[in-house]
């Protein structure tokens, strides 16, 4: 008969444990453990006796008979001041004795010595265990090494009715975290609660502020696409891969040494999650079999904790040894995009042992000769950002021989470009390119690489090389991402490495889906005429002009303004137990610098005393002849100016819970607290993704998030974050000879020719010899007849020859990256066109003002979509990108002129149904009343105040009165007024207000005496 009691459950895991995973099965009536003191005491001092015998020799003589006790005191003062882990790692010392508690796993093979303290160790698996003095609970199955419980497991059998929640409970309310066994970083480092089908961790015992975390592989099983949970397993439980895998000692012992690390900010202890644990795995596996020379793609998540996961690579890199135990790599670079590098990847690379000393990070302090510095003396982790590289590539000592592993942060279009293709010309051995490029061109076999001028240089650092190897991390590929880093298919595609797709991220509850409580509001104006002319003006230009103008139209910021903030007072202020922040993300610095100043007003007429607002934008903003930076105008309540580089600090705290942006910590900004955002702004594609997933970080409280979208549709928002939801692939690579139809394609337009490269390429190398006072002149002057011929072109063919040269020049940047073409004559002519770009001056485009031309007579907000945005799984072809098959520009059309009232009437058929002919002849009604009706005092007022006064204050209370008397008259009329919302009465008030104050200033109170 089939055995399925929890107890079978138990011994099919202590199975495993004791005849794979190198454990000894021990009772718990056999051991000595002592609750006060939380461990077996005497296993830890058997195993010092055996294993450093010297050194407790002198212990011995130091305390008498006294040294045991002494030991055990010593090792919990040491906890207690450093922490368990740190225990584990550096040992403890006591008056000039050193003790390891734990020796940890030899990375080299023919460290005898090492291996044989490293097998002394005792490893120790206790089932029922009964840890406490004060009650006979106990816990299912417990870990230790050397005496010292480890790991604590809590297994549930659905057989016998109960699950992982089950355990899960059981740790939050039946386990007293006040016991010593208990206590944060003092004996337990990790707690597992288990089932047959799911696995959640936690590192700390809280009651019910325990947060676990889930530890499954995902649906589709680890590194594949999928949701929560754990695919079936053929060969056992779906859960087994824990004990089978994460709990072998190697495994474990390998986790505590080189993943565990303790945040001390926060003062949590990070476990590495199992997605985390498997690509590492998985990275240094495949890293060892086929050694330097191959690129991955890692496509995790936003919120998956790409910082740990790139600091336990980098670490595991650095010590990784080929089948002869040599060093695969000479150094790790990490490379970022981020100017202030992540300190959390340097704290975690520095906490663990046999780093001190060889972690260099290049930040915004240092320069690029530290950097080159760095690479030269063989610096075994090096942390940079990209853009230090350009200045350094030919000051590098030879590389030949040595191995590089470059991981890339947040792997983007930035990593095609020319900064990248220096990264590569810094590092890769050219010498064995060489001998490929000889084989192709005789006339050079006998010249060393020395001889070579820089063009070959570079046409020897293209395309990959064996001494480089690329570990590239992001949530979010395009195209020539996933081709440079990912990894080629059987059928001609490209897919990643390793996935751990959003999909699973929300569902295991990593990230938030902040598409899951989306709001859209469309826009509904109109335009009039403000002058009797009717100029004739280009259609483009005039739109562009007419939607900047109602952009920064005060009717409509005030509008957008209490929405933002009533919205927040209503919802988002009560979210997170009261501490919930927001983002307001504008188009452009004047617009964040505006809406800086509405919210401030209004918050000061509402008397809103419990918000306060902070604005993030680069450099200086002019508006209206004052200058405008962050610091002017971020203020804290004692009257103090904040830095920009305390601005992210000062946001968390509880003074501030509004920050509005203007292209500033939409990427790389984490604030757990931040739960809404306002988005004033086009969001397309990844810059969508990068900036709406600010919101989903989680923290205890955290249920939800919100966003308010004045701009972007329900339709355009879906179709940015589905490519991404699950894996993103390539269908096939690009068309490399795609590069000679645009150079073909260039060479038509007659601007340039052969000659013209020639020249220009002689004045380039002798630049690289020595530059005299007259060469960049001479420079310039080779281009000025080549100007001359551009200028000769009809402006829509200038355009088709810009975005053609454009492209040769971007496209040719990518392609070099992928391939080794050896073709001499494509790179000089690439550096011909870098030049020419320079010098083509940039699009025409006729400036026109239309402030003084037009008015907005109406403006409606209303709300137009409210629900979940559902993304699409399981679908393969969602996230499928293609390259173009050809890189043409396609030619801008002409733009045509129309008069100005038919521009106005084109733009205000856009909105028909929002505003009708009833509302129109209602306003222009009050309109001629208000002005029949004005008196001097009413003239004075507007004279004497400005329009913000009269608007806000004086006019308020006659504009009532007015509506009511004419509502007494006739009530069907202005009968909505009353009835609609108060939007629409804001709306009607702020309309009439402004346009009545600008005609009272233009009368004469003489007139109304």
């Amino acid at each position: 008969m089939l055995e399925k009691k929890e107890i079978r459950f138990e011994q099919d895991i202590e199975t495993v444990l004791t005849s794979e995973g190198g454990w000894q099965s021990v009772r718990f009536a056999d051991t000595n453990y002592n609750p006060s003191i939380g461990m077996d005491a005497s296993v830890l001092i058997d195993f010092i006796q055996e294993t450093q015998p010297r050194a407790w020799k002198r212990y011995v003589s130091i305390y008498n008979e006294a040294a045991e006790d002494r030991f055990v005191r010593r090792f919990n003062e040491e906890v207690t001041t450093h922490g368990l882990l740190h225990v584990l790692r550096k040992g403890i010392r006591d008056r000039g004795v050193h003790f390891r508690v734990i020796y940890f796993r030899p990375v080299s093979s023919i460290s005898y010595d090492n291996l044989k303290l490293y097998e002394a160790n005792r490893f120790h698996c206790i089932r029922q265990f009964y840890y406490s003095a004060n009650n006979r609970n106990s816990i299912d199955m417990v870990l230790a090494v050397n005496g010292i419980p480890l790991v604590a497991l809590e297994l549930k059998n659905q057989y016998t009715g109960q699950n992982v929640q089950h355990a899960k409970l059981q740790f939050e309310q039946n386990r007293d975290p006040r016991e010593l066994v208990f206590q944060f970083n003092t004996r337990f480092l990790v707690y597992f609660a288990v089932d047959h089908y799911d696995v959640f961790m936690t590192t700390k015992l809280a009651r019910n502020k325990t947060y676990f975390l889930p530890f499954n592989q995902g649906s589709h099983g680890p590194g594949n696409v999928g949701g929560a949970g754990n695919p079936a397993n053929p060969e056992g439980y779906p859960t087994a891969y824990l004990w089978e895998e994460v709990l072998k000692r190697n495994q474990l012992m390998d986790i505590i040494e080189r993943f565990m690390n303790l945040e001390v900010k926060k003062n949590i202890l990070i476990f590495p999650r199992y997605h985390q644990l498997d690509v590492v795995k998985k990275l240094v596996a495949d890293t060892k079999e086929y050694g330097s020379g191959k690129n991955y793609l890692i496509q995790h998540s936003a919120g998956s904790g790409k910082s740990n996961s790139i600091a336990w690579l980098a670490y595991h890199l650095a010590s990784l040894h080929n089948q002869e135990n040599e060093p695969i790599y000479s150094s790790i670079i990490i490379v970022t995009d981020r100017t202030v590098l992540d300190r959390q990847l340097q704290d975690t690379l520095l906490s663990f042992e046999h780093t001190t000393g060889q972690v260099e990070t290049i930040g915004d302090n240092k320069t690029s000769q530290h950097l080159k510095d760095a690479i030269n003396d063989r610096k075994k982790i090096i942390i940079t950002t990209l853009q230090k590289f350009p200045v350094i590539y030919d000051e590098i000592e030879s590389v030949a021989g040595r191995n590089f592993a470059i991981i890339v942060d947040e792997a983007h279009s930035s990593q095609t470009g020319s900064s990248a293709q220096k990264l590569k010309q810094a590092l890769a051995d050219k010498e064995a390119s060489l001998k490929e490029y000889q084989e192709i061109e005789e006339a050079i076999e006998n010249q060393s690489l020395d001889d070579q001028d820089k063009l070959v240089q570079t046409l020897l650092s293209q395309g990959q090389h064996n001494n480089l190897s690329f570990f590239a991390f992001t949530a979010t590929p395009k195209e020539k991402t996933v081709e440079m880093f990912g990894t080629k298919q059987k059928d001609g595609s490209y897919r990643p490495f390793h996935i751990y797709s959003m999909r699973q991220a929300i569902e295991e509850g990593f990230i938030l889906d902040v598409l899951n409580n989306y709001m859209t509001y469309k826009a509904s104006y109109r335009i009039a005429k403000e002058i009797e002319e009717n100029p004739e003006l280009p259609k483009t230009e005039a739109v562009r002009a007419i939607a900047r103008y109602q952009s920064f139209h005060p009717w409509v910021l005030r509008q957008k303004t209490e929405i933002i903030i009533e919205q927040f007072r209503e919802v988002t202020k009560k979210a997170i137990n009261g501490r919930a922040k927001a983002m307001i993300v504008t188009s452009s610095r004047l617009h964040a610098v505006r809406y800086m100043k509405e919210f401030k007003q209004y918050i000061e007429e509402k008397s809103y005393e419990d918000l306060d607002v902070l604005v993030a934008f680069s450099g200086t903003v002019n508006d209206d002849g004052e200058e405008y930076t962050e610091p002017k105008l971020n203020i804290t309540k004692s009257g103090e100016r904040i830095q920009e580089n305390q601005l992210k600090e000062t946001f968390h705290s509880d003074d501030f819970n509004l920050l509005i942006v203007a292209e500033k910590y939409q990427t790389g900004f984490d604030e757990p607290l931040l739960h809404t955002m306002f988005v004033d702004k086009k969001l397309r594609g990844v810059k969508a993704v990068q900036t709406l997933s600010r919101l989903n970080r989680t923290m205890p409280g955290k249920k939800d998030t919100f966003v308010l979208d004045f701009v972007n549709t329900e339709e355009e928002i879906f179709e940015a974050f589905q490519p991404f939801y699950e894996a993103t692939t390539l269908k096939e690579e690009i068309n490399i000879n795609l590069i000679y139809d645009t150079q073909s394609k260039l060479r038509k337009f007659y601007v340039y020719n052969d000659d013209d490269i020639k020249q220009v390429m002689k004045i380039n190398e002798q630049a690289g010899n020595k530059q005299d006072e007259r060469l960049l002149g001479r420079l310039s002057s080779l281009f000025k007849p080549i100007l001359g011929r551009y200028e000769e072109l009809e402006e829509d063919v200038q355009y088709d020859f810009r975005v053609t040269l454009r492209n040769f020049n971007k496209w040719y940047n990518y392609i070099a990256q992928i391939d080794r073409t050896f073709d001499k004559d494509l790179l000089e002519e690439s550096i011909f066109t870098g030049f020419l770009l320079k010098f083509i001056p940039k699009e025409k485009r006729e400036k026109i003002s239309i402030d003084d031309k037009v008015k907005l007579e109406y403006y409606k907000l209303q709300e137009d979509f409210q629900g979940e945005i559902s993304l699409i799984a399981e679908d393969d072809g969602s996230g499928m990108l293609e390259h173009p098959g050809t890189v043409d520009a396609t030619v801008k059309p002409t733009d045509e002129h129309d008069t100005l009232e038919e521009i106005i009437q084109r733009i205000n058929e856009r909105f028909p149904e929002d505003f009708t002919e009833g509302d129109r002849v209602l306003v222009e009604t009050m309109h001629r009343t208000l002005r029949k009706s004005a008196d001097a005092k009413l003239v004075n007022m507007a004279r004497n105040n400005s329009v913000e006064m009269f608007e806000n204050n004086l006019f308020k209370e006659q504009f009532q009165d007015f509506i009511i008397e004419q509502y007494t008259e006739n009530q069907s009329a202005y009968g909505k007024l009353f009835d609609a919302d108060q939007s629409y009465y804001n709306t009607i008030y702020s309309f009439i207000a402004k346009d009545l104050y600008k005609w009272l200033r233009s009368q004469t109170p003489d007139n109304y005496a």
